[in-house]
């Protein structure tokens, strides 16, 4: 059984930062790629950033050189700085984790969390 729990988010005023983080327990071999998505209201969740086991980062376009991800393969979690938000990045962001526990990798995700950034 593997679990993720995130912690951080809440309410932040725009230009404001926040930082954001997911912690995986549980039976862990292995944890490849970790990552972070968001879905607003009525809209599909998409990607925010994503982080290989080796260290190489991706970002959707609309947070680049905003938002940083990071991850601490000691204590087997990822976190996202966000920083300078913008009212469009009001969301529940959701944790991501390919983790090997068995045989093959599978994707776990968290309960997500909730950002709000007033305008």
């Amino acid at each position: 059984q593997v679990h993720l729990v995130e912690s951080g988010g809440g309410l932040v005023q725009a230009g404001g930062s926040l930082r954001i983080s997911c912690t995986v327990s549980g039976s862990i071999f292995s944890i490849n790629t970790m990552g972070w998505y968001r879905q607003a209201p009525g809209k599909q969740r998409e990607l925010v950033a994503g982080i290989t086991s080796g260290g190489s980062t991706n970002y959707a376009d609309s947070v680049k050189g905003r938002f940083t991800i990071s991850r601490d393969h000691a204590k087997n979690t990822v976190s996202l700085q966000m920083n300078n938000l913008k009212p469009e990045d009001t969301a529940v962001y959701y944790c991501n984790a390919e983790v090997l526990s068995g045989w093959d990798p599978y994707d776990y995700w968290g309960q997500g969390t909730q950002v709000t950034v007033s305008s």
